[in-house]
């Protein structure tokens, strides 16, 4: 077949895209022909590297003469179904008019944004480093930390019709092999149309994916994952997407914080300790304040109850209708603010909150007491901000649940909560791991943090191959 018939079927198997780019060039009688993507190739590269060493070439040309002139690294032959893959990750297909053969260059280079501290993960020491939305990029800031040949990148396809490129990253030796193969399982069976974030994967690779609760870890910053591949995590890495995933997820990862580990080990601690008070704040603050109002009264200080009943007696609703507006309110406020550009958000989050809660007092909707105990909540929502999503939704449960039945209604919903997520277990590792079961050498990264030099063993919440961390020499 001519060169000029191969470039046309191949275009028109690409539906003639206005991106399609071809040359076809005659060498000494050879017709040489050039098919490529322009908007994610360099264009540069293919000019002066690859078109024109081919153009000022004088001898005989075929493939093996090819691969010595252009200037480029990444060069390999390609069978023909395989020409459509290469063109759209990138590459320049070079194809002759004296061989049935196909050369594939790999000049692939598209806009990415440099790394740089993200927005949801500062730190007040440590590296600031983030990931960005480039896969290549994200492979090397982990790999940047790890001079070691244990670490291990195996890549996936998944998606029919974005084709998203899937690495799963884990280092040999000390990632549990049985949790490496059953996650390349998962994915492998994943059939779905297109993949274009990582939080696609989530429900997917979840143990039990209708759960409310988060099964899989996520993080922003390479130090984050670099420290837990090294307990012995897998980590999963999406192609246009800065958010990396780590399996197996228990839930004191999310009381855990980077800035932990660049800080003093009693102040982490105690900071543990905040976070911690902060959940059950966000989730019980609004439900125990409706039920001692409405069933519990009489345990109130005299002088507190007073102050409510002075306030409350001209709020036209019902205290559960009260609470769930100012609820209401607050979550529609939230939603305005991070939608809006920056400039404006802000100015609406404050005058929000200021003027409607003021003038909702003062024209007796609504009473200082309970915008009080919202506001406390929600602030304390954010003290675990990996875990607000969750909380939000536990907050407005456990506010029916001490309208309805009080106190018994919020203990009841806590032993249930708790029942649950003490049953879920994610590749091995339970749930509520080293607090049930408990696990003694795990919480000295616990609730309480340990210095370093006293963590010498990798966590026993989930399998890991390596369980020495650190020599007891090195102490």
């Amino acid at each position: 077949m001519k060169v000029e018939n191969k470039i046309k079927s191949l275009t028109k198997k690409l539906h003639n895209s206005i991106d399609v780019a071809n040359r076809v060039i005659k060498k000494n009688g050879v017709d040489v022909g050039f098919i490529y993507l322009k908007s994610i190739t360099d264009n540069l590269i293919f000019s002066q590297a690859i078109f024109e060493p081919v153009s000022n070439f004088d001898g005989q040309i075929n493939f093996e003469i090819l691969e010595q002139i252009v200037k480029a690294n990444d060069v390999s032959k390609v069978e023909e179904k395989e020409i459509i893959d290469k063109i759209l990750k990138g590459s320049v297909v070079v194809m002759l008019s004296n061989s049935e053969e196909f050369l594939a260059i790999d000049i692939l280079n598209y806009n990415t944004r440099a790394p740089s501290e993200p927005p949801t993960s500062p730190v007040i020491m440590g590296p600031r480093e983030g990931f960005t939305e480039d896969l290549k990029t994200n492979m090397t800031l982990i790999r940047r930390r790890f001079y070691s040949d244990q670490l291990v990148f195996k890549e996936a396809t998944v998606g029919d019709t974005t084709k998203t490129q899937v690495v799963i990253a884990y280092l040999d030796g000390i990632a549990d092999e049985k949790i490496v193969k059953e996650i390349k399982k998962k994915i492998s069976k994943i059939k779905i149309d297109g993949v274009v974030d990582s939080y696609y994967l989530l429900s997917l690779l979840a143990s039990r994916p209708n759960s409310v609760l988060k099964q899989v870890g996520c993080a922003e910053k390479p130090d984050i994952i670099a420290a837990k591949m090294l307990e012995g995590r897998v980590a999963i890495i999406v192609d246009n997407s800065p958010i990396v995933l780590t399996i197996p997820f228990v839930f004191l990862e999310d009381l855990q914080n980077s800035n932990d580990y660049y800080i003093n080990y009693i102040y982490s601690t105690f900071i543990r300790f905040i976070r911690l008070m902060g959940i059950f704040i966000s989730v019980l603050g609004p439900g125990a304040y409706i039920a001692l109002q409405l069933f519990h009264y009489n345990i109130l200080p005299i002088k507190y109850l007073i102050t409510i009943a002075d306030t409350t007696q001209q709020v036209p609703f019902t205290p559960f209708i009260e609470i769930l507006f100012i609820l209401l309110l607050f979550q529609i406020l939230y939603e305005v603010s991070l939608r809006l550009p920056s400039y404006l958000g802000l100015a609406t989050s404050i005058v929000g909150a200021l003027i409607l809660g003021d003038t909702g007092v003062k024209a007796g909707l609504i009473s200082p007491p309970t915008v009080i105990v919202v506001a406390i909540a929600k602030i304390a929502l954010y003290t675990v901000p990996e875990q607000s999503a969750q909380v939000n939704i536990f907050q407005f449960v456990f506010l029916v649940l001490g309208a309805a039945v009080g106190l018994l209604g919020l203990i009841g919903g806590c032993i249930y909560l708790l029942a649950y997520a003490n049953s879920i277990e994610n590749y091995g590792a339970p749930y509520l791991a080293p607090f049930s079961p408990f696990i003694l050498s795990d919480n000295k990264d616990g609730l309480f943090k340990v210095p370093l030099s006293e963590m010498t063993e990798r966590p026993k919440s989930f399998e890991n191959e390596n369980k020495e961390r650190m020599d007891e020499s090195s102490r």
